[in-house]
């Protein structure tokens, strides 16, 4: 007579892609990387409290205290990154802010996708500009790209930018994100190199650093010509904090153009807000939004 088990083996624990990436995380986190949640797009997990806000509302960078921020949400805090993950039931990944002490994380993403060998264009501005790319965290990408870790210096903020170094390269910097290793996304996993894991990110070489940091527009060629109330608006921008970048450069842009000198300080108060970290993009619609706010009847 057949016979029942009475005690089946227990059952193997599964984990899911949220824990997963929660893992990998809090182990990112614990090395200074400060992280977010991401979905199997690679967008942040994490919906806009401000979707429903009017065009003209200055963009809000975490200033409400509320989280769906993007990569203005990333902490190192593991409590907090506990949160963010607990928020976002779906994510499957985790975003490395960049830019950001200690590291000042830049990263360089060496693409796959462009039909150009970007790999040999890194080596042919290596070798024009006399610089060696240093030993350093590198990441591979489900594509066959790979991201290359630097660390900059605290003082020079790098802007994100797709291309403008050379075909297939595009740099993630201040207000910029990279797709953590471990994270799934609907393409495949993000991997460290073997033999990189260990290492921290390597100081950007200075000839790089000057590639990736252009000279700026000279700022005080508009406010002269606008005169000395446009001088102390752009001021205005260059001492903004973060969490206040925004919301200045909008109210400078406002008064810009309440006294009739919008157009000629658009350029000088955009570069003073790339300057404290906004990329030109951000900056740009919130000069837009403060002209249009200004305009209206």
């Amino acid at each position: 007579m057949a016979t029942t088990d009475r005690n089946p083996p227990p059952s193997v624990p599964t984990t899911s892609p949220a824990d997963r990436a929660l893992a990998h995380a809090l182990s990112a986190a614990a090395r200074g990387l400060a992280v977010i949640p991401i979905t199997r797009t690679k967008l942040p997990a994490l919906p806009s409290p401000h979707r429903v806000d009017p065009p003209s509302t200055p963009r809000c960078h975490g200033e409400c205290g509320l989280p769906g921020h993007g990569v203005y949400d990333a902490t190192t805090d593991p409590r907090r990154v506990r949160a963010l993950f607990a928020a976002a039931p779906r994510a499957t990944g985790y975003g490395i802010a960049c830019g950001l002490p200690p590291h000042h994380l830049i990263g360089i993403d060496l693409d796959t996708k462009t039909g150009t060998n970007s790999s040999a264009a890194l080596r042919e501005l290596a070798l024009r500009h006399l610089f060696t790319i240093p030993e350093t965290v590198v990441v591979a990408t489900p594509s066959g790209g790979r991201h290359l870790w630097l660390s900059g210096p605290p003082h020079v903020v790098v802007p994100n930018s797709a291309g403008r170094l050379a075909p297939g390269i595009d740099i993630r910097g201040a207000g910029g994100y990279l797709v953590g290793p471990g994270s799934r996304t609907e393409h495949g996993v993000y991997a460290t190199v073997p033999g990189t894991a260990h290492l921290s990110p390597a100081p950007c070489p200075p000839a790089l650093l000057r590639l990736l940091t252009p000279p700026p527009r000279a700022r005080n060629a508009e406010p002269t010509r606008a005169g000395q109330h446009g001088a102390g608006l752009v001021q205005f921008v260059l001492d903004a904090q973060e969490g206040q970048r925004n919301t200045r450069l909008f109210w400078a842009a406002c008064r810009a153009y309440e006294n009739h000198l919008g157009p000629a300080l658009t350029d000088a108060l955009v570069d003073a807000a790339i300057h404290t970290g906004l990329t030109e993009r951000e900056a740009r619609s919130a000069v837009t939004s403060a002209a249009r706010l200004t305009s209206e009847p």
